[in-house]
């Protein structure tokens, strides 16, 4: 059951971001859960604190897994296209 919400959060989170980054209409569901997913472990490794992927789901978690996927799609858009929208 874990997994299926890990997914459900990871999507809903990869969506937020890629509304915040502009890169909505360039990517479907499936990249919006790998976002989110990538996100969050990129943001576990930065940060101290849980993320998602550790299982836990409070605030702070999905405010660093959030700021994970966000930075994500930032190094994504300057290695393709030269500049961070």
């Amino acid at each position: 059951m874990n997994i299926i919400i890990w997914l459900i959060v990871g999507g809903i989170l990869g969506w937020l971001a890629s509304i915040l980054m502009r890169t909505d209409a360039q990517q479907g569901i499936l990249l919006n859960i790998v976002v989110g997913i990538v996100g969050a472990f990129l943001a576990g490794l930065v940060f101290a604190g849980g993320t998602i992927n550790r299982g836990d789901f409070s605030l702070s978690s999905l405010i660093a897994s959030f700021l994970g996927a966000v930075v994500l799609l930032a190094i994504v858009n300057l290695i393709r296209r030269g500049s961070v929208r």
